[in-house]
C-alpha cells in the first residue's frame, strides 16, 4: 500500500512540478534577484520552444568565468511546496525550499565560491 502511495505522490509532483512553470520561474527570478548584487551572472532557461525542457532552468555562473556554476531549477515538494534543486541531480539535489531565498541564494554562493576557490575552504 505505501509503494503505491508513494508513487501517487511522485506523479503527484511531478505533474504540479510541469503544470507550475510560471511559479517555478517567478521563484529563479526572486532567486536571480538576490544573488546578482553578490557579482554572480545567470542565463535564464524559461521558455519551452527556445530550449526544450520540462521546468524552467537558471545557469548561475561566476562573472569571469562560465567554466564553474550551477543549474538549478525550482521543483514541486509535498505538502504543496516548491524547493530549489540542482538541476543535474534532479530530486536528488534538493538545495532549500523557496520560501527562503535568502537562504538559498547564500547557500548557492557558498557553494560556487568554493567550487571557484577550493583550495581557500
Amino acid at each position: 500500500m505505501r509503494a503505491v502511495a508513494a508513487l501517487a505522490e511522485r506523479h503527484l509532483l511531478r505533474w504540479r512540478t510541469r503544470r507550475g512553470h510560471e511559479t517555478a520561474a517567478r521563484y529563479l527570478d526572486e532567486l536571480a534577484a538576490v544573488l546578482a548584487p553578490q557579482g554572480w551572472r545567470f542565463v535564464k532557461f524559461y521558455r519551452r520552444e527556445e530550449f526544450p525542457v520540462p521546468v524552467p532552468l537558471l545557469w548561475i555562473h561566476a562573472r569571469g568565468t562560465k567554466d564553474v556554476g550551477i543549474v538549478v531549477s525550482v521543483l514541486a515538494t509535498p505538502g504543496g511546496t516548491w524547493a530549489y534543486h540542482d538541476a543535474q541531480r534532479g530530486r536528488h539535489g534538493y538545495l532549500c525550499p523557496c520560501g527562503d531565498v535568502r537562504k538559498a541564494a547564500a547557500q548557492i554562493d557558498r557553494l560556487l565560491k568554493h567550487r571557484l576557490f577550493p583550495s581557500t575552504w
